[in-house]
């Protein structure tokens, strides 16, 4: 498949090495409890992409990142769940970091040691709840002496085992005492930090989602990224574009997952050539809507207007990829299903796409108010 093809070639240029070595792996083992496609992830310097060149990355752009997760997403679903949650995490902070006087010097110090040191950052964000907004606070923080002290917990959080960073929203006390939305950068190993056993499906098994809870975890006052009077747009801006990202990335990676059943029933050539074609193009269309959200961002699309333009091209390809699959495995046919699990799994792994917050049902109402000119109010 050509589109397919040449997102893997980019994939390549970006990580050499990495798509061979993903293919070596046996599907089954590549997407199991345990495999070792996270650490040939790191060791191909993935956490890099989205980094810029001043802090060591390769500095890749919002269409190429993309198209390297549908090329990750086409080998391992798994790799790409997991990368996509540390790309946004990623693009979140160093958009901070490349505006002077956003971050304080302890911040940009533990984002100059990303991509030399290959640390991975896994997302204590929300995105895990079904239904519910990916910016919504699961840890509470209390002031203690020269930092605050973090409790709680993400379930699921992808690289749960090979985390060296986690980057987890909070809730800190405002002025007025109300609870206002903060970033906590933290150093893993740390005391109060543990990892439980969580996901129990074989699907994106590989991908490390587990539990991780915060009891009474230690955090420096400068490790905290907050609002202040002379910014106070920081964390809304913060949130919208790790929104974005989010959304973009994790789309990507089940389009390649898609595309990789689409690759198949050109290749074995099943069904007739209308049928053949028409698999084909629903997945490149999925992945035409993604791009087109990308070149918008790239090309200064931010705000209230990103969201919605990446919800609508996120609804759209989840839509797309469910006739998708279900027509690229109808053609691959019964002996294909009897004789492998694979196909049947990565199928299956694409349909994880309606799983990640914002569901469709919550997001219905934010969207209609949009639509007809109202504020884009998501919850």
């Amino acid at each position: 498949m050509r589109s397919l093809a040449t997102a893997r070639e980019l994939c390549d240029q970006y990580h050499p090495g990495l798509v061979k070595a993903l293919q070596d792996i046996p599907y089954a083992r590549r997407e199991a409890p345990g495999s070792p496609v996270i650490g040939l992830f790191r060791d191909h310097c993935g956490p890099g992409l989205l980094i810029p060149r001043e802090y060591g990355g390769h500095g890749a752009d919002a269409l190429d990142a993309i198209r390297v997760q549908r090329a990750l997403g086409s080998l391992s679903p798994s790799t790409a769940a997991a990368a996509a949650m540390h790309h946004f995490t990623a693009a979140m902070l160093y958009s901070l970091a490349g505006e002077p006087g956003r971050l304080g010097p302890a911040q940009l110090d533990v984002l100059a040691g990303v991509a030399p040191g290959r640390r991975l950052m896994a997302s204590g964000w929300a995105e895990g709840r079904t239904q519910q907004n990916i910016l919504v606070p699961a840890v509470t923080a209390t002031p203690v002496e020269g930092g605050y002290l973090l409790n709680g917990s993400k379930r699921p959080c992808s690289l749960s085992a090979s985390m060296d960073l986690l980057t987890a929203s909070i809730a800190l006390p405002g002025a007025d005492g109300t609870p206002e939305l903060a970033l906590a950068m933290v150093d893993v190993p740390a005391p109060g930090i543990t990892v439980h056993p969580f996901w129990d499906n074989d699907v994106l098994a590989a991908a490390e989602s587990d539990e991780v809870r915060l009891t009474d975890v230690f955090v420096p006052g400068d490790r905290v990224v907050r609002t202040t009077a002379e910014d106070p747009g920081r964390l809304d801006d913060l949130q919208a574009a790790g929104f974005v990202w989010f959304e973009l990335l994790i789309s990507a990676g089940y389009v390649g997952a898609a595309s990789a059943l689409a690759e198949q029933v050109l290749l074995r050539e099943r069904g007739g050539a209308g049928e053949r074609a028409a698999v084909a193009v629903r997945a490149d269309a999925a992945f035409g809507l993604l791009e087109g959200t990308a070149r918008a961002v790239m090309a200064g699309l931010d705000g209230e207007e990103a969201v919605a333009q990446v919800l609508v091209a996120r609804y759209a390809v989840q839509e797309l990829l469910a006739r998708t699959v279900d027509e690229a495995v109808e053609l691959l046919g019964g002996i294909d299903f009897v004789r492998s699990s694979d196909h049947a799994r990565l199928a299956t792994a694409v349909r994880a796409l309606a799983f990640h917050p914002p569901g469709r049902g919550s997001a219905a109402a934010p969207l209609i108010g949009w639509f007809t000119g109202h504020p884009l109010e998501l919850s």
